[in-house]
């Protein structure tokens, strides 16, 4: 293994000398070899997400229960699940760097104690609710209750998922198209600026919730007026981060580009919008978190469906198994939308990472 090293970071001696080592190359070369104690950390640590999950699901079953549990195997099938994919991430990545690769099982390692302290949360609350009552259930389902029902409901769930997906895309792609036609026009041109800033700075600190129960009677019908809401909190947040981004481009790149004769549409496309798209992104960023808002706050207060509405039809029948089952859904859809949106930001700002010249 340290015959690999050694050569691994000849090679990337080698590709500094020709100009071609990139960031991750740079950081591994510059890094201290590990003591033999610091590699055991390591992969005991590493580990720790394992012996947590075997823990969690130890004290789901050894431990009686406070309370009646019909179906229990399926929370256990739940956790088992999770330890299998843990162990097959690991596998993975141990393979990979046996073919000189570190940066898998770098990200494993850092991602381990957040694995460890999720499925020690999972027995946590387990043994709160279902073990011993202190959070009392039904109003606190535990986890079993709540996959139960999940499963169960499961087509209803879809349908007011795919209800919520719909609503909160349509109303953020206008949003966001909007705000870079108005940001990128106000960063670039100072007439239009002077108009349309007043009207940013009066609309911007009022919270996008404030114009529900107005455009609920104004809208021609709920799900139009969901989307001007949704809309209206996606565009504010990409109008500012592009506005911003452009005005902050440094004017001696636009004096060289009008001195090679470049355009005034070259301007834009070619010069100002690179140089902002970190802030852009940033903005669309910003703008789905206030979208995700908005669009739980219209679903409650007006939205025949949605996961917002379910939650809300849960609550009023006592029916909080459901609720907690909507909630997790929830969580589960706004983070791989705000995971997505981190991929195509890494995409497209890949320069910022790649190599170092």
């Amino acid at each position: 293994m340290s015959e690999k090293n050694s050569q691994n970071k000849k090679n990337n001696i080698d590709r500094a000398r020709l100009g071609r080592l990139t960031r991750q190359q740079l950081k591994e070369l510059e890094e201290k070899e590990k003591t033999g104690f610091q590699k055991a950390l390591d992969y005991l640590i590493m580990i720790l997400p394992f012996i947590c999950g075997v823990a969690a699901v130890l004290e789901y079953w050894m431990i009686p229960n406070g309370s009646p549990n019909s179906n229990p195997y399926t929370y256990v099938g739940f956790l088992v699940v999770l330890i299998s994919v843990y162990l097959l991430y690991f596998a993975f990545s141990l393979m990979v760097r046996l073919r000189g690769d570190k940066s898998v099982l770098d990200m494993l390692r850092y991602r381990a104690p957040l694995l460890s302290a999720l499925f020690l949360l999972l027995a946590g609350y387990d043994y709160l609710t279902l073990k011993t009552g202190i959070l009392t259930q039904p109003f606190v389902p535990c986890m079993n209750y709540i996959i139960n029902i999940a499963w169960i409901d499961r087509a209803y769930l879809l349908e007011c998922t795919l209800h919520t997906l719909r609503l909160l895309f349509l109303g953020y792609f206008i949003g966001v198209a909007l705000g870079l036609v108005t940001g990128i026009t106000c960063g670039y041109s100072e007439k239009v600026r002077y108009w349309v800033n007043p009207v940013i700075k009066f609309l911007g600190p009022i919270p996008t919730s404030t114009w529900i129960p107005i455009v609920m009677v104004v809208a021609a019908s709920l799900f139009k007026g969901a989307v001007f809401i949704i809309a209206l909190g996606a565009w504010f947040a990409v109008t500012v981060a592009s506005m911003t981004g452009i005005s902050n481009v440094d004017k001696d790149f636009f004096d060289a580009a009008r001195t090679l004769g470049a355009s005034s549409r070259q301007l834009v496309f070619r010069v100002a919008i690179p140089h902002a798209m970190p802030s852009i992104l940033q903005g669309c960023t910003q703008a789905m978190s206030s979208a995700c808002v908005a669009i739980m706050v219209a679903e409650m207060m007006g939205v025949k469906a949605g996961l917002g509405w379910y939650m809300n039809w849960a609550k009023s029948w006592a029916a909080y198994d459901k609720m907690f089952a909507a909630l997790f859904v929830i969580c589960f859809i706004f983070t791989i939308v705000t995971k997505t949106l981190d991929l195509i930001k890494k995409r497209a700002l890949r320069w910022q990472n790649g190599v170092v010249k």
